[in-house]
């Protein structure tokens, strides 16, 4: 009797320190967890705390409506309905030269939306990853399907960094330390997103949207808008920006679209303003949550990319953001072939918007006349095609 008088006591008392240090947990952890990355005057996109899209918000709900609850618990349980995805794919590495000059212009898909653009003497990288595993410690979080299409050993020194926000499957910590260890190239990132790279000790330099970086002469870094957020945790929503980016060069300029969805579209248009583009890097993938969505606020799909790039002049593009990472719904090889049964229902024939393959080389062509604009409303009537519902 005594023994067990014990045995209740201590319970009692564990669960009394329990029932404390949860208490506690929901006023420090929060606190802790939340980061304050960028403190500055309140901006069409900033409120004095957070960013937020000027253009309209709708990146707060999940993708698939409802609450967040219900998501994350969809998501953990992975439904078996989604399509099947391989175990992991094959992949020729590429191995790129030190330099490539003469106003020649190469680029390489990596994987995701990291992809080595080489021109003018620079070798320039969008948002990298080399890691397997996208989440925080690089522990939990999507692993990779696809091998990086060049292996990090085997990377040219590289001069730029553009890191679009601070999502672990585009602001790799690891990654951009060895780049920085290694080659000490100039990162320009948005807002806050520079404070996080420091205080893992990588230099980078973040401005706001609109305003740019000068590296060289004729070589600049312009940080664009987008339609998107940030977090690294649950509570540091918005604490930093994200964007796109325009990098002007002699032999033509270069825009990464980052991650984002469609928003009000008039960012395209902004991007083509700093002067004619010779290639666009464009996201496809990610874009589908449930059974036959086509787009969500976060990340667009083939439809909406083919709208921001007509908007952009029709430049040569290159479909990133799918096929390296399972982060939605959508079946592995569905982006890029839902891209061409767009394109082919459209009519959109030039090749200038084609899916490539991870490690291979690609010689971006000159700035030529741009072949003729793809109307909206004729993308929107092709998505209700049987090619395009088909695709799962």
């Amino acid at each position: 009797m005594r023994f067990l008088r014990r045995v209740l006591r201590w319970t009692g008392i564990l669960l009394l320190w329990t029932f404390v240090a949860a208490c506690l947990a929901t006023v420090i952890v929060p606190r802790y967890l939340d980061r304050i990355y960028y403190a500055g005057p309140q901006s069409g996109h900033y409120d004095g705390e957070r960013f937020f899209n000027p253009d309209g918000e709708d990146t707060v709900r999940p993708p698939t409506g409802g609450n967040r609850a219900g998501f994350f618990w969809r998501f953990l349980r992975r439904d078996d309905t989604r399509p099947a995805w391989p175990a992991a794919v094959t992949v020729v590495k590429g191995t790129p030269p030190a330099r490539v000059i003469g106003g020649a212009m190469r680029a390489t898909w990596v994987g995701h939306a990291t992809v080595l653009v080489q021109a003018d003497g620079l070798n320039i990288l969008t948002d990298p990853i080399w890691s397997d595993v996208a989440g925080p410690f690089n522990l939990a979080g999507p692993r990779r399907i696809a091998a990086p299409g060049i292996d990090f050993d085997k990377l040219p020194k590289i001069d730029i960094v553009v890191v679009s926000h601070n999502h672990y499957d585009h602001l790799d910590i690891p990654t951009l330390r060895r780049l920085w260890e290694r080659d000490k190239p100039a990162i320009v990132t948005s807002l806050g997103n520079d404070t996080i790279l420091r205080s893992a000790g990588v230099e980078a330099r973040g401005i706001d949207w609109g305003q740019r970086v000068a590296l060289r002469p004729g070589v600049d870094v312009i940080v664009n808008r987008n339609h998107h957020w940030g977090s690294r945790w649950f509570t540091d929503r918005n604490r930093a920006l994200w964007s796109s980016f325009v990098i002007k060069l002699p032999s033509g300029n270069v825009f990464f679209a980052g991650d984002t969805g469609a928003g009000d579209y008039k960012w395209a248009n902004e991007a083509a303003s700093y002067g004619p583009i010779r290639l666009a890097i464009l996201p496809i993938g990610a874009f589908r949550f449930e059974e036959g969505q086509m787009s969500t606020g976060s990340h667009i799909g083939p439809a909406d990319a083919i709208k921001l790039w007509n908007r952009m002049g029709r430049p040569t593009a290159l479909p990133m953001h799918w096929g390296t990472f399972r982060l939605s719904w959508e079946g592995y090889w569905t982006p890029p072939r839902l891209l061409r049964a767009l394109q082919a229902c459209a009519g959109e024939t030039s090749g200038r918007f084609a899916p490539q393959s991870l490690g291979r080389p690609w010689d971006i062509p000159q700035i030529g006349q741009a072949p003729p604009p793809v109307d909206d409303e004729r993308v929107d009537a092709c998505l209700k095609t049987p090619a395009v519902t088909a695709l799962r």
